[in-house]
């Protein structure tokens, strides 16, 4: 269903708008397989850098390669068969059903005119399966639970066939039971993950290693358990936490602590 992993490479990345460099040189990496996570306060850059890697803004300079091929040199197409982005939400699906969501999935594949065939409406109902969403196919997605909206989006971009999923905040405004749902399936998909999050804890549970982005530039990066410390906390996000190690998951637990404790 999925398309072998993809190695990812973003190199000397810059992006420029209005005048201001949103990003400065940005240098990222993930190996086939990899759940990479990028973090950091509002506004440090986490959202456009995903845009630029899977092809929504053009950078000013730096590059983009999967598997070592220039991303610039694919073509919205060729791009499209390589990456999927799976976003907060989607637009231009209001009246659609799960399935017809989904089966847009398929459209880097087809020719613009081409309807979709047996094999097509297969991958739709294999990507339903393998999200736990195949008894949505004929509802409504506008009337979907977050978390329902969210499954059929990553069906959607499993049908693309990909070797790496983009997820933009994939568990904003979701319940917490939600927010574990999605992230667990997205680790066990056979692909490259680049997440965007801005919950520390939940990246720390499921990200192989990490990204922290401050102002456009990457501050610190590595495993969850090596990025992620008080100290960093501190200077990046400009509160005061504690980290220990979770007892159950062995993965670092965040606890923030407030200016002014009670006494």
């Amino acid at each position: 269903m999925t398309g072998r992993p993809v190695e990812l490479a973003v190199e000397a990345l810059r992006y420029e708008a209005e005048g201001r460099t949103l990003l400065h040189g940005i240098g990222l990496a993930a190996r086939p397989g990899e759940t990479v996570g990028v973090v950091g306060p509002n506004g440090s850059g986490k959202t456009t850098l995903l845009r630029c890697v899977h092809g929504a803004l053009r950078p000013a300079a730096g590059r983009v390669l999967f598997d070592g091929v220039d991303a610039s040199a694919l073509g919205v197409r060729g791009r499209a068969r390589r990456v999927a982005v799976v976003p907060q939400d989607a637009a231009g699906t209001f009246g659609l059903t799960v399935r017809e969501v989904v089966s847009m999935g398929r459209s880097p594949h087809k020719r613009f005119w081409e309807q979709d065939g047996p094999d097509d409406r297969l991958r739709v109902t294999q990507a339903l399966e393998t999200v736990g969403a195949r008894g949505l196919a004929g509802r409504r997605f506008d009337g979907l639970s977050g978390g329902e909206r969210q499954r059929a989006l990553v069906a959607r971009a499993l049908v693309q066939e990909p070797g790496l999923l983009a997820l933009d905040e994939p568990t904003n405004h979701l319940d917490i039971r939600y927010q574990l749902e999605v992230l667990g399936l997205v680790r066990r998909l056979p692909v490259t993950s680049l997440i965007v999050l801005h919950d520390l804890n939940l990246a720390a549970a499921f990200c192989d290693r990490l990204y922290v982005l401050a102002g456009g530039r990457v501050v610190a990066q590595g495993p969850p358990a090596e990025v992620l410390t008080e100290e960093l906390i501190a200077e990046v996000y400009g509160v005061r936490a504690h980290v220990a190690v979770h007892p159950a998951t062995l993965a670092p637990s965040i606890v923030y602590l407030p200016e002014h404790p009670a006494v």
